[in-house]
Order: C-alpha cells, then structure tokens, then sequence
C-alpha cells in the first residue's frame, strides 16, 4: 500500500486527536493555528481517506470487576481451518481483542473474567474442539499495561500514557451509565447533545457521569484508531525475557519505553516472558535497529526476545458484554 504523505498541520491534528479526541474543533483550531473550519474539513478528509479508522474511549476492564487474560497460539497452515477458526474467535462474546499475526504466533487474543477459574473452563471449552489446528499454546494473564500517545507523528519524545491493569475493583455503574459508555467506547467524539439525546437524559446529567467516569478510573482517555500501513507504518510486537530485572532497571526501561518516538504499548505479564513491548515501525529493518538498540542499553537485563507483525487486530463484541454485566 502507498504511504499517504501528510502536512505538518495534519500531523499535528492526529496528535492533538490521538491525546484527547474529544477536544474541541475551536481548542484544537488554536493548538494548530488554524480557522475551526478549516481543522473540522481536515478531520473529515483524514476519516475519508483511511488514516483516522475510529474515535475510542479507553475503558479499564479492572475498574469493572475483570481480569485481563491473554492466549497465544501457532497453528497448523490449514487455510481454510484457521480462517473458520479467526471467524469463531471474532463471534466469541468472551474476547474483546484479537490479533492476526505473522511470527513466533499466529493468533493472540484476549479475555475478560471475574476469575481464574472462570477463564480456565471458557478457554478449554473453546480451543477443545480446535486441538487438531493448535502447534502451540500459550496462556497467560495481563499484569499491567501502559498504553502511549503516538508519538510518531511529530517525532515526540514526551511520551503521555494511561495505565490498564491496576488492582481489581468493582464499581457499581447504573444503566444510565452503561449506555454512556457503550456509544462513546467506538464513537469517543460524538457531541454531548447528539449522546444526551441518544441516552434520553439530560446534557448536564450526561457530562456530570462521564466526569465521575473518569474520575473513578473506569474511562482513561480517548484517542484514536489509525491505518498505520496508509501512514507507511507496520505494527510489531516484542516479547521479552530478562536475565534479571531490579525495580531500578524496570523504571528505566519504562522510561526508554515512555520517551521513544516509536512505542505503543508496555505490557507486563505472567507468562513465560515478562514484558511485551508494541511498536509502530517504517519496516522490518527499522524494528531490528530499535531491538538493537534496546538490547544494547540494557545488555544486563534482556536475556532474549521473539517478535510478531500485527497483520490485523480488532476490538470484540465481550466489550458491550463487559459493560452490559456490569450495569447489572
């Protein structure tokens, strides 16, 4: 696919967006000194030609009641048998990310639930039947994850992040609430009149919940979703092993992590490695410079690493399931 070649503004536009989506035409219109019409017409060409896919509310499933867990899995070249498999993965109301990839794995997905019992019993009675499609599988829980603005798109170093995965709480969210964040969690941008009127409610009482969303760590931000291959741009995922990992060492591989320009996400887990780390690279080549020079400044803790090519990835419906239980 031709990289889609973008202006200064519009880099700027995508950044300020991907920070806060939700912010206004006429705020956004001064940080990129531009007319409000002219950045409202620049969005809408964005969004018609691919590069802005969706506008997203990040919602933390823990704040909900809900562990993050992750399945990884090889499997057997069977073409006909693996997209039959991706398609009962994608219709499974339990999974609420899945990933298509090239490398170590194949598929990685995740799962919501309130236990590790629970989860153990879905993923069997799921990948029973699909055993003979099934090299390798590996299960393992989200401990923590640190979600980074993309900084890509100034060349930025001052990395922002939110953070999934804290301890588990169960917040009480009314209907009301629930109905809030099931529209915003694939349409972060809608304007508060156009959600009140959609919620039957009130402007005032639908700004007063979103605030106390957010204030109770259930809504982290709203950012959004982009066609990185029509901005010349491949999504990698690192997996990494540590020979030894100090408290000391960890908050400067955050911190390398938090200030490259190319980073996406830092993921802990309880899994045979300990951390993955998501890039947004120009090519192969690009993502092997970057894990060079990682291993180069952390020669003492990275034992070794195994890396996949996110061929396509997607939220799921186990989302507005979350959220629907929840309300309950």
């Amino acid at each position: 696919m031709e990289k889609i070649q973008l202006d200064l503004t519009d880099r700027k536009i995508l950044a300020e967006l991907d920070k806060n989506c939700r912010i206004h035409n006429s705020i956004l219109a001064k940080k990129v000194n531009k007319s409000r019409e002219a950045v409202k017409y620049r969005i809408q060409q964005l969004q018609k030609r691919g590069i802005i896919q969706n506008f997203i509310t990040s919602i933390d499933p823990n704040k909900l009641g809900y562990y993050m867990f992750k399945v990884y899995l090889k499997l057997e070249n069977i073409p006909d048998e693996r997209e039959k498999f991706f398609d009962e993965l994608k219709h499974n109301k339990d999974i609420y990310w899945i990933g298509i990839s090239d490398g170590v794995f194949d598929c990685v997905f995740a799962m919501l639930s309130k236990s590790i019992t629970e989860y153990y019993e879905k993923i069997n009675s799921l990948l029973s039947k699909w055993d003979y499609l099934i090299i390798n599988k590996v299960l393992g829980t989200m401990v923590g994850t640190w979600q980074f603005n993309k900084k890509f798109f100034l060349g930025d170093k001052n990395g922002e992040f939110v953070n999934f995965g804290s301890d588990i709480v169960k917040n009480e969210i009314s209907e009301l609430d629930y109905e809030i964040l099931n529209i915003l969690a694939n349409d972060a941008r809608i304007p508060l009149m156009e959600l009140a009127r959609r919620v039957k409610s009130t402007i005032e009482i639908v700004r007063g919940r979103i605030k106390k969303l957010e204030e109770k760590g259930i809504i982290l931000n709203y950012r959004i979703a982009v066609d990185f291959n029509k901005l010349g741009l491949e999504f990698f995922k690192a997996i990494i092993y540590f020979r030894k990992l100090s408290e000391k060492d960890e908050k400067s591989l955050f911190e390398w992590m938090r200030t490259h320009p190319n980073s996406l996400y830092y993921i802990r887990s309880l899994a045979p490695w300990e951390v993955e780390f998501e890039f947004a690279v120009e090519s192969y080549q690009h993502f092997n410079q970057i894990i060079n020079e990682l291993r180069k400044t952390f020669p003492k803790v990275i034992r070794n690493y195994e890396h996949l090519i996110m061929i396509y990835e997607e939220w799921m419906p186990a989302y507005k399931e979350m959220l629907k239980i929840s309300s309950k």
